[in-house]
């Protein structure tokens, strides 16, 4: 058995730009709307005070890449332990023969990877006009977020919001500065997501927060949060009104606010206008209207797990990052 290639988050940051995961992203999407990908269903485990999940897929980006992704997910950690929410590990493996080829963190991949289909979602979407934002939910995840939508819109302002006032505070400078945009922390989502073109939450809430009052006609919403059965931020009645896009179906009606919509007997499966791989591939036409109003229900994919292990895989090989180990 040959080596393995050991990634830190140091290493994926050092080899990968967010334009890398977009690409790589939009590659994965494209290869599903063509029937090329395995994508069997996610796993998940719950446990006391949060849960894991294991997604994987495979992949021709090539060659033939499979990748199985186990995260934890624990919201206490923080607050309890000082550790991160999401910890876990992606395992990249040659689809050809089987051979394990690289463990990458999944804290970077999972973040990027995720901000990634957002940019690609706001792209067929959004109002191509579009200028401010709100972001709900202030965590690694809602900075990623706002990155992504400035990536595709070329934002001019941004509201933060979060339940912990401090964090919002925080977030508003760290983005303004990096972003070269006025990002002003509030303390009530609900005047600015009513200024807002696009919205993203992205947040751990088990109640949803973000109703038909809260948006205004033609905004693009990028629903975040809810990547397991008990989350949920999106009344199901804004989820009837809307034109909702999964990025992939099955998984959304399992565990994505498409799910609680579904139970409450807000929308049908097939009132769903279908999976962002319809949009990326064609098949389907994303915004129609001005004033339509639009949600892309994100639940995180293993293609996109696969995709962006891959790339950051070939990246590194170029550039010698990362750590060899022997299993065998």
């Amino acid at each position: 058995m040959s080596d393995i290639l050991i990634l830190s988050r140091r290493d994926l940051q050092a080899v990968m730009r967010f334009a890398d995961y977009v690409e790589a992203v939009d590659q994965a999407f494209r290869l599903h709307a063509e029937g090329r990908s395995a994508s069997p269903p996610p796993l998940h485990i719950q446990a006391e005070d949060g849960g894991f999940h294991a997604k994987a897929a495979g992949l021709t980006l090539g060659r033939p890449y499979v990748a199985v992704k186990v995260n934890a997910n624990f919201p206490g950690n923080r607050r309890r332990f000082g550790l991160p929410t999401i910890q876990g590990a992606v395992l990249l493996l040659d689809g050809a023969n089987g051979t394990p080829l690289a463990l990458l963190d999944s804290i970077e991949i999972t973040i990027q990877r995720t901000g990634a289909a957002t940019a690609i979602a706001a792209r067929h979407l959004a109002r191509p006009d579009s200028a401010t934002a709100t972001v709900c939910g202030c965590g690694a995840q809602g900075r990623i977020q706002l990155k992504a939508l400035h990536h595709s819109l070329g934002l001019r302002r941004a509201f933060a919001w979060d339940v912990d006032g401090d964090a919002a505070a925080g977030y508003g400078r760290e983005m303004s500065s990096e972003l070269g945009i006025k990002v002003v922390a509030v303390t009530d989502h609900r005047p600015a997501t009513r200024q807002s073109d696009v919205i993203a939450t992205c947040t751990t809430a088990s109640e949803p927060f973000l109703g038909i009052d809260d948006v205004r006609p033609g905004t693009f919403i990028a629903a975040i949060g809810a990547d397991n059965p008990d989350k949920r931020e999106i009344a199901p009645a804004l989820m009837a009104q809307a034109t909702v896009v999964a990025d992939m179906l099955a998984q959304c009606v399992a565990m994505g606010d498409l799910h609680h919509a579904l139970a409450a007997g807000a929308m049908r499966e097939g009132d769903v206008h279908g999976e962002l791989a319809d949009l990326v591939g064609g098949r389907r036409p994303g915004r129609t209207r001005g004033d339509e109003i639009t949600i892309f229900d994100s639940t995180g994919t293993g293609i996109q797990d696969v995709a962006a292990a891959a790339r950051a895989y070939e990246l590194a090989l170029e550039a010698g990052r990362g750590t060899r180990c022997r299993l065998a």
